[in-house]
């Protein structure tokens, strides 16, 4: 299980009192209104930053944060994730989990038979996909419905599958 949960990407700075706009990452649009920091993400290392406002154009979050007051302070941080801890994550439903937490989980078909690894999660809108890479290298995609995704249990590290005769 993860113990920093992504909940945004600095784009590009706003203005020029060291403002910068966010790629959201988290379902809910309006996540950084209940933050006071965030744990900034630049190159090997990580720092908490305290969220002094937040405002939205588009639909997309604007933030400001403490001590970064001028736009040279925020330039160099474009790319950099933006960072929560499991503590300060939104509560999940019963049966929810995080991307992160499913990814590396080893994916078995109903019979036991080890299928592969969970690489990667693709968000279409209708479902979730999950990229599984095979041993052998190949990929194979799987729907997150509920004919094929039987068991999820990350804290096993294992998920149960089923795959259709088309997949």
């Amino acid at each position: 299980m993860l113990d920093m949960l992504q909940v945004g990407v600095i784009t590009t700075t706003h203005g020029l009192k060291g403002e910068v706009k966010v790629f959201l990452t988290s379902d809910d649009p309006k996540r950084f209104d209940a933050l006071d920091e965030v744990i900034l993400v630049e190159g090997a290392g990580s720092r908490p930053l305290s969220i002094e406002h937040v405002k939205y154009f588009k639909g997309r979050p604007i933030l400001k944060f403490k001590g970064l007051d001028r736009i040279e302070d925020v330039e160099h941080l474009r790319g950099c994730p933006l960072m929560v801890t499991r503590e300060n994550a939104l509560p999940l439903a019963e049966g929810e989990y995080f991307i992160g937490d499913l990814i590396g989980c080893t994916c078995y078909l109903e019979d036991g038979t080890e299928l592969g690894k969970l690489e990667d999660v693709l968000q279409t809108g209708a479902n979730d996909v999950y990229v599984v890479r095979k041993k052998d290298g190949k990929e194979v995609l799987i729907p997150k419905i509920d004919d094929c995704v039987k068991e999820l249990a990350p804290e096993e590290g294992r998920i149960t599958v089923h795959l259709l005769p088309e997949i």
